[in-house]
């Protein structure tokens, strides 16, 4: 009688056991996945697309020098022509490619802060004047100026 009553309870919890795997395994079946999206088209014509569009130095000294280099790439289909980088003042020069950008290749645009002369948050846009279907694109530095002991 005793096997009979355990050979019953292990059929019983082994059918069990294998019905809820198959429950499982159908539910996980019927979960949705989302389909993976295509990559997003090159640009027609010449794009700019930044690596970073801020830069912060932290704090530094009054009278301090410092530099920062932007690298881009030219996303788009056409050579990326740079006609000009304005500053919002003085203090910070720049250094861009005078030659044309072929499409896919990488360079970038140096700016230089000097700090003579000026003190607490500084905030200094970039602008790159360029043929890039975007338009104009901009960059900033930023930095705070430690007052003097």
């Amino acid at each position: 009688m005793k096997k009979l009553v355990l050979g019953a309870m292990f059929l019983f919890f082994g059918g069990t056991a294998a019905m809820a795997q198959t429950t499982s395994a159908a539910q996980a079946a019927a979960v949705p996945v989302a389909p993976i999206a295509p990559p997003a088209p090159a640009p027609v014509g010449p794009s700019i697309q930044f690596e970073e569009q801020k830069f912060d130095f932290g704090e530094i000294k009054a009278g301090d020098v410092v530099e920062h280099t932007f690298k881009f790439t030219n996303n788009g289909t056409l050579p990326l022509v740079i006609s000009n980088v304005r500053t919002t003042c003085g203090c910070t020069a720049t250094d861009f490619p005078k030659a044309p950008v072929m499409p896919g290749e990488t360079a970038s645009i140096t700016a230089k802060f000097n700090s003579a002369g000026k003190r607490g948050q500084q905030n200094k846009v970039i602008t790159v004047e360029s043929n890039a279907v975007q338009g104009n694109a901009q960059v900033m530095i930023v930095t705070t100026i430690a007052a003097a002991n």
